[in-house]
């Protein structure tokens, strides 16, 4: 026998005893980066409006204990009664108009900008003989231009709209130049080596590497179309935000100003998060470092 064990017993002793059922909670990661996304979505969410609710906060609680004047500077809820007047008064023509003008002048000035910044960018001499007289142009103040556009196109649409278009006109010239400038040139050593003709370099080489460049001008040109706007209905308009800024300075409506005002803001920052979101989609492919992204990825791997 030699100590060995009937076959019986030796199955008996193998088998393995009862299960204990256990509770067994998710991986000790899972739930703390659940956690972690669903704070990222309602901090990116809510957490810019922080600000702007404690500032109307701050200045309705001032104005109601008269620390501030109501005339000097309304207080929200008078202002959001002035707005809701406003809007059963033609409120919506306004921005319509102001939209509109922003819109046209902003299209036809990045247009020229983009064309004629490719150009400079791309043919030496363009850029001696053209980008000394645009930097020159880009140094005179906005409003020292109105008595000349008033004089060629008297007061209709069009001095607005040149107006406009110029303060669009230099920033995106500007990221143009800066973009393709930057261009690295061991990309352009590559596509010569390649034999890509100029076209196919400009396509697959130049304009891909030039784009974040490209993309911030057109913002920062958007931003600039919408002060000068202002400055472009203040000339002589009957309708659009800037009017409503030079009726409410006429009447001394305060509230009507500042009205515009925060109008102008809401569009303003509108329209640069739809430039914004044209920006990520268009960069999707960039590599670059993302804060927020980057902190959670962390987070997570370190969970």
């Amino acid at each position: 026998m030699n100590g060995a064990l009937p076959a019986a017993t030796r199955q008996t002793a193998a088998a393995p005893g009862p299960r204990k059922l256990a509770l067994r909670w998710p991986r000790r990661g899972l739930l703390p980066l659940r956690f972690a996304s669903l704070l990222a979505f309602l901090s990116a969410s809510l957490l810019p409006l922080l600000l702007p609710f404690a500032a109307l906060l701050t200045l309705e609680l001032s104005v109601r204990s008269g620390l501030l004047a109501a005339n000097l500077l309304p207080a929200p809820s008078a202002i959001a009664g002035t707005l809701a007047d406003l809007a059963r008064h033609g409120l919506g023509t306004h921005i319509a108009c102001s939209a509109a003008r922003v819109a046209a002048g902003f299209a036809s000035g990045s247009l020229l900008a983009l064309a004629l910044g490719c150009l400079v960018a791309l043919k030496r001499s363009a850029a001696v003989l053209i980008d000394p007289s645009v930097q020159a142009l880009r140094a005179i103040p906005s409003l020292a231009w109105v008595p000349l556009l008033l004089l060629w196109f008297g007061i209709d649409e069009a001095p607005k709209l040149v107006l406009i278009a110029i303060g669009a006109f230099f920033p995106v010239y500007m990221g143009v130049i800066s973009g393709i400038g930057g261009v690295d040139r061991k990309l352009v050593e590559v596509a010569v080596l390649y034999r890509l003709s100029r076209l196919q370099l400009a396509r697959r080489v130049l304009l891909p590497a030039a784009l974040p460049a490209i993309l911030t001008g057109l913002r920062g040109g958007l931003g600039l179309a919408w002060m000068f706007m202002v400055a472009a209905e203040l000339i002589a308009a009957s309708r659009g935000l800037g009017y409503l800024l030079s009726d409410g300075r006429e009447t001394s409506r305060v509230d009507i100003v500042v009205a515009a005002i925060v109008l102008l803001a809401i569009l303003g920052k509108l329209s640069d998060s739809l430039m914004r979101m044209l920006e990520c989609r268009l960069l999707a492919w960039r590599d670059s470092y993302d804060h927020h992204h980057d902190i959670h990825h962390q987070q997570g791997r370190r969970q």
